[in-house]
């Protein structure tokens, strides 16, 4: 992918013409205050009019946001029109724990989960299984199967898991969540769309046959961003760091610049044939409204 400055001004631009045939999902997580929880809700209820596929609800790490997940997941299905997947994982918690978990979710009507190995609980530096609960990722998503007939997502890594040793055990380890009963994939985020189609070329090699819906993530915080990327091994472009240079202190500029590149990416996905997008919305759905009316998706009966 060129920086988004190479584009400007082709005469053939990617966004001559709008799509009709989008479908968008979006992805928060749950409040950990009062205040929080305001900007959570005014952001569902904004995107809600974008009619997206699901929405997913991230699970802390060690199962430390169970409860408040629970919570979003059963306000959106009680309060909304949109589908709820709650994400799951197997960090620290015994197998008999985790199936009480997904049969409340099953008994609420949440029919969709996102089934993931999880992240090491806080002071911990590395993963360690439960000694009575799932080892990994394709278990749980077998034990989830097991319960009930659940629409399962599951993660995906373009750069590879930062605990794989190489690409192959990452495909691999993939297969299995698949083979397990895994319905989709969605890709951790990346910022480069030859990143994701490079990726799923692997995947194809692989044998691995459902949507991998690409996880798109708007920059709001380039610094937070480094450190993240750096801590996960992912690759973040020069001229991404370049195109914010200088705007710590000019927020809507950053915005109208976060806006306008991962709009581009999205639309290069587009052109290479991804019909299917998911937003990370950190809770806030400007920029995740913004990019997804520049992709074509409009609010119910209003054109889309």
């Amino acid at each position: 992918m060129a920086p988004f400055g190479d584009v400007i001004g082709r005469e053939s631009s990617l966004f001559a013409e709008p799509v009709k045939d989008v479908k968008v999902s979006f992805e928060f997580f749950p409040p950990k205050t009062e205040k929080m929880e305001e900007t959570l809700w005014s952001s569902i209820k904004t995107l809600e009019d974008l009619n997206p596929d699901f929405v997913s609800v991230t699970y802390g790490a060690g199962g430390s946001t169970r409860e408040r997940t629970h919570k979003t997941v059963k306000r959106i299905l009680d309060e909304t029109s949109m589908k709820p997947a709650a994400h799951l994982t197997c960090v620290g918690a015994s197998k008999a724990e985790i199936n009480e978990v997904i049969q409340d979710y099953w008994d609420a009507g949440v029919r969709s989960l996102v089934a993931l190995r999880g992240d090491p609980p806080e002071g911990a530096n590395r993963y360690e299984a439960h000694p009575d609960g799932y080892q990994n990722a394709a278990e749980l998503v077998a034990g989830v199967s097991a319960i009930g007939n659940f629409d399962i997502s599951v993660a995906a890594y373009p750069e590879i898991h930062p605990d794989s040793p190489n690409l192959a055990a990452d495909l691999e380890n993939l297969k299995r969540k698949i083979d397990a009963g895994a319905t989709r994939a969605i890709t951790q985020c990346f910022f480069e769309a030859d990143t994701y189609f490079r990726f799923l070329d692997h995947c194809d090699s692989y044998g691995i046959n459902v949507p991998i819906l690409p996880g798109i993530l708007p920059v709001t915080n380039l610094k937070t961003l480094q450190r993240f990327t750096s801590a996960c091994g992912m690759t973040l472009p020069a001229w991404l760091g370049e195109m914010f240079e200088g705007l710590d202190a000019r927020p809507e500029t950053r915005k109208l610049v976060a806006a306008s590149v991962a709009s581009e990416m999205c639309r290069r996905l587009y052109a290479g044939g991804v019909k299917d997008f998911h937003f990370y919305t950190l809770n806030r759905a400007d920029l995740t409204y913004a990019i997804c009316h520049m992709l074509g998706t409009r609010p119910t009966g209003t054109g889309k």
